[in-house]
């Protein structure tokens, strides 16, 4: 590793550990980096696998090659000089070797899925992350993603958190960094798992509807992403504003070159 990832890593390691909630801004390509680099407050970027199938006419779903997507997020951290933590689903059959190869292109953090496997399973897939960034020498950050929550939507409500919060705690043993629950939770739910998981070390994603930032910052929260809804936010500005053309109107006068 080189002198810079190493550095980006325990930055992005400090982001997470500080008393201050953490937001990344998700980008899926390298002009998103650049734009959202530029964006005062923003202080390290995230991909969105979803985001980065699309862009490139995949699935979502580990069905872009991995090699592809190495490459791509690769890109993305050399249009930046902040952190990037990728998104690099449940690790492609070999979370550790993908973690490898990740770092290997600048990315210094990542998410990986547990896809609800068998808890053991689930375990060696964060630990083998772990160890693959202890062996380049950096401070890799862990976001251990568990499905829980999106798996769990036909079972006992109290069931899925004991599951997630089982999972969390498990992830965090073998060194993940903070424990990733998606899903669109409440504030019952959020504080419970800051309870049973513990302060500073849960992961969100924001979706509409969801609980704002300084609430999630009061109840313990450590990092806020945003997925897919970034690029959909923008995809959503693009498909008006043809609309709009096409209907014989004029480009938006506030639109700004930002590449």
């Amino acid at each position: 590793m080189t002198e810079s990832s190493s550095a980006k890593a325990s930055e992005l390691l400090r982001l997470h550990r500080a008393p201050g909630i953490l937001q990344v801004v998700n980008v899926w390509d390298a002009i998103t980096a650049k734009v959202i680099t530029e964006v005062p407050g923003t202080t390290a970027l995230a991909t969105a696998s979803h985001s980065i199938a699309a862009t490139l006419g995949y699935e979502d779903g580990e069905n872009i090659p991995v090699d592809e997507m190495i490459s791509f997020v690769g890109r993305i951290a050399a249009a930046t000089h902040l952190p990037v933590s990728a998104d690099l689903e449940a690790g492609y059959g070999n979370p550790g070797e993908t973690a490898r190869k990740a770092m290997g292109v600048g990315i210094v953090g990542a998410n990986i899925e547990d896809h609800m496997r068998p808890l053991t399973d689930a375990v060696n897939q964060m630990a083998a992350v772990v160890h693959a960034g202890a062996a380049e020498g950096i401070d890799f950050v862990l976001n251990a993603r568990t499905d829980a929550f999106l798996k769990g939507r036909d079972r006992e409500p109290g069931d899925v958190l004991a599951d997630a919060i089982e999972r969390g705690r498990a992830f965090l043993d073998v060194g993940a960094t903070t424990v990733f629950v998606p899903g669109l939770l409440d504030e019952r739910t959020v504080a419970a798992l800051v309870e049973g998981i513990g302060w500073n070390k849960i992961s969100v994603i924001n979706v509409p509807g969801s609980l704002p930032p300084a609430r999630l910052q009061e109840l313990g929260v450590a990092r806020i992403s945003y997925g897919p809804w970034t690029q959909r936010v923008a995809l959503t500005a693009l498909a008006d504003a043809a609309a709009e053309l096409l209907a014989g109107g004029q480009l938006p006068e506030n639109t700004r070159q930002l590449n």
